[in-house]
């Protein structure tokens, strides 16, 4: 899978991993990984634990650092093992425009619903207590939440305390919307509910990278999934083909699990 191309028009990958290497001491998590993420597409990396997903994931999201290759963003590259003044700058400029949603909420305790999305608008973007309202509200309707907008995370549900931190996400009006297998920490009820806001999003035309194990969400939403086992990528491409007629029998085995 190859991103070298990339380019700097604009018109290329939003976000793209080239050749990336992570290396944790002596293992190496992550061996070489191209992934290109098209504006508008919806890209769902899954695969067994400890294949590296979260890794990349955290890479691209500029959490974590590469040990070889490099992230970019629209062609300029944003992350590298020894980054220069000048890509340290770009990550400055750019992390904003990368939203992030964890898998365990991570909503600040001490704020109401509204406190938590107003935070960062005001101060990362500048924008007047009244202009962060505003978005919150409607990003607030948009996830079903208006109702618990003064609310305290702890009085939430796990699956309210996600849509509240997804719609934080967006209240920055990030370019590409990266999630950490959002649903891993609900019951079914409680994930169907995010998931159908994560649905929504996806056919609104949003940028979106998914770890996750919802197999059914991945077929149904993705534009391209990707499988990943033993930090390589071991097969990608649209969901139909990749479900109903995997190319490697690693992908196989794995599928095969979810018939049992």
């Amino acid at each position: 899978m190859n991103t070298s191309h990339a380019s700097h028009s604009g018109i290329g990958p939003v976000l793209a991993a080239e050749a990336v290497v992570k290396r944790f001491g002596a293992h190496t998590v992550l061996n070489s990984v191209d992934l290109a993420l098209g504006p508008g597409q919806s890209t769902c990396i899954i695969g067994p634990s400890g294949s590296g997903k979260t890794t990349l994931l955290r890479c691209m999201a500029l959490l974590e650092a590469p040990s070889d290759g490099r992230i970019l963003m629209e062609g300029t590259t944003v992350s590298q093992a020894q980054p220069s003044s000048g890509v340290r700058g770009a990550a400055r400029k750019v992390r904003p425009e990368i939203g992030m949603v964890f898998q365990q909420f991570n909503l600040w305790p001490h704020m109401t619903v509204l406190g938590n999305i107003i935070e960062a608008p005001m101060r990362v973007r500048g924008l007047s207590r009244d202009e962060a309202v505003a978005i919150a509200e409607r990003l607030l309707q948009k996830v079903g939440m208006e109702a618990k907008r003064d609310a305290y995370p702890a009085r939430l549900s796990g699956g309210q305390q996600q849509r509240v931190a997804i719609a934080r996400a967006l209240a920055m009006q990030p370019k590409i919307l990266l999630f950490d297998e959002p649903t891993s920490a609900l019951d079914p009820e409680l994930r169907r509910e995010v998931l159908q806001v994560m649905r929504t999003l996806a056919l609104e035309g949003m940028t979106m990278l998914v770890v996750t194990h919802e197999m059914g969400f991945a077929r149904r939403v993705a534009s391209q999934v990707v499988f990943m086992d033993e930090g390589v990528i071991v097969e990608h491409g649209a969901p139909t083909a990749f479900f109903e007629k995997p190319t490697t029998e690693r992908a196989q085995r794995f599928l095969n699990q979810f018939d049992e």
